[in-house]
């Protein structure tokens, strides 16, 4: 046989072997990420995950309700809240009005507000994308409030300074509604309309957006909550229902809110990789880490990204968002060419948080399985009061433990149920031994003694509810002071 045709059959026969195992190996990574997700459902998970591995999508599937009452289920081109993944939109449009010559980030937030005062005239456009601006998280009002663009600029300039400019991290949505006032002002464009143009478009994102929809609303994902007074889940509707009707928007926009499907976020991610919205030298001065996140230097903030490295250090670029019930993760390991995007629509709970991440855990080693998500933990604690009665309270947090897979260490939770029972309970019952087995498992916390306290008061236990204030206030509650004076005078 001739050596150069020898070398190609050789040379053709590895090259299939290796294609015929790499399929078999992402045909038992979809098994496996599909397993997981699907027995979640089963405990209320509903979302959307895509899953790419070196240019090819290994999965791309909805699980659970889109619309619970009209049953219509997630799918890959649902429309969901994405949170704060809307900041990588923001900054990287902040970017290319860089690259049109128009602004730097050295720029100062005085050189375009002339009413700028002292303490923040030098904030750069850098310290504004990477959260060093030393605005407070405070700043600012609930994201669907209405608010004027001169409202939020007012309440900017007249607020106190977390720190001062350039000096340290503080995770602030402010930073980014600024850089939409900053974008609009320069651009001359509003800020859903230079989105649609400068990077919707090139990125062939046709169910991407801020508040404009032009598809059928049947596509929007409401939100789910789990109402812990009604002890039910609960539709809380969808995004477009709660943002004002106007363009009085400004404690929403830019920071959060933007709309989009894991199909749009995978086209996205590809425009970024191939340099189809900014260039590659753009990409990498957005991909920077140039502010530590936490004290141990594990995450960085670039522009609207967070920058990390896994165990096996390679380079990772994410961001993630909620709004309360919606809840998104876009994670890149930039290195290893693998995407992974996931939104809920039902937030059950941490675990909600780290679907992505333990996704990432099987894509990287074949021996791990992620274990599945547990049920929202009112839902669990109202299941247990329905078929115990109080008197079995002590049993409680060994059947959390059991179910959710860690010890139960949330001091507000039983709290909450408590006071909402309080309401419902003209006799003692749940109420009363949620707040006492709450001040047993967490016997530093005064606030819990003074609920306790709360509950004794209203069954008449005035002895045992002094005996709750005191302890209350011997560990710092400083609201029962009050109610322990008041109840001693009684005594006299």
């Amino acid at each position: 046989m001739n050596l150069s045709i020898k070398t190609l059959l050789i040379t053709f026969i590895t090259f299939s072997t290796l294609s015929a195992f790499t399929q078999n190996t992402n045909k038992e990574l979809f098994k496996k990420i599909d397993a997981y997700l699907e027995t979640s459902v089963t405990n209320g998970f509903s979302g959307v995950v895509l899953v790419s591995k070196r240019g090819e999508i290994i999965l791309s599937k909805g699980y659970g309700w889109a619309d619970r009452e009209n049953k219509i289920p997630n799918s890959p081109s649902t429309v969901f809240n994405i949170g704060s993944v809307t900041k990588q939109f923001t900054a990287s449009a902040i970017l290319k009005l860089v690259e049109q010559g128009k602004i730097k980030t050295a720029d100062k937030v005085s050189s375009f507000f002339i009413q700028t005062p002292i303490d923040k005239r030098d904030i750069t456009i850098h310290q504004l994308l990477t959260h060093t601006s030393g605005i407070s998280s405070r700043t600012g009002g609930f994201r669907y409030n209405e608010a004027s663009k001169e409202q939020f600029l007012k309440e900017f300039f007249e607020s106190e300074l977390h720190s001062k400019p350039g000096k340290k991290y503080q995770y602030a949505n402010a930073n980014y509604i600024m850089l939409t006032v900053i974008l609009e002002l320069v651009s001359g464009q509003t800020y859903s309309s230079f989105l649609k143009e400068h990077l919707f478009e090139p990125a062939q994102m046709k169910s991407t957006g801020y508040k404009s929809i032009n598809f059928s609303t049947e596509r929007l994902a409401h939100g789910y909550y789990y109402n812990r007074d009604g002890e039910k889940w609960a539709d809380w509707g969808t995004t477009q229902q709660h943002l004002p009707y106007n363009n009085e928007h400004w404690y929403s926009i830019g920071k959060g809110d933007i709309h989009s499907t894991i199909e749009d976020l995978y086209k996205w991610h590809n425009a970024l990789k191939n340099n189809v919205v900014l260039t590659k030298k753009t990409r990498k001065i957005q991909e920077t880490a140039y502010v530590a996140e936490n004290d141990k230097m594990t995450s960085y903030y670039g522009y609207g990204w967070a920058i990390s490295h896994s165990n096996r250090d390679t380079k990772i670029v994410a961001h993630n968002g909620s709004n309360g019930l919606y809840f998104a993760d876009f994670v890149r390991f930039i290195d290893d060419d693998v995407v992974v995007i996931y939104i809920t629509n039902a937030f059950l709970g941490s675990e909600s948080e780290y679907v992505a991440r333990e996704i990432g855990k099987m894509i990287f080693n074949t021996n791990y399985t992620a274990a599945t998500i547990s049920k929202n933990s009112y839902q669990l604690i109202h299941e247990f009061m329905k078929t115990n009665p109080s008197t079995n309270a002590e049993k409680l947090p060994d059947f959390l433990k059991k179910e959710l897979k860690i010890e139960f260490n949330d001091h507000a939770i039983l709290n909450r149920i408590g006071y909402s029972r309080l309401k419902k309970e003209d006799q003692p019952g749940w109420a009363l031994e949620l707040f006492k087995l709450n001040v047993k498992l967490f016997p530093e916390d005064g606030n819990l003694w003074d609920s306790l306290g709360e509950a004794y008061l209203k069954y008449n236990q005035k002895e045992k509810a002094i005996k709750c204030y005191t302890k209350a206030v011997e560990l710092g509650s400083e609201g029962s002071k009050n109610t322990l004076k008041n109840l001693l005078k009684e005594e006299e």
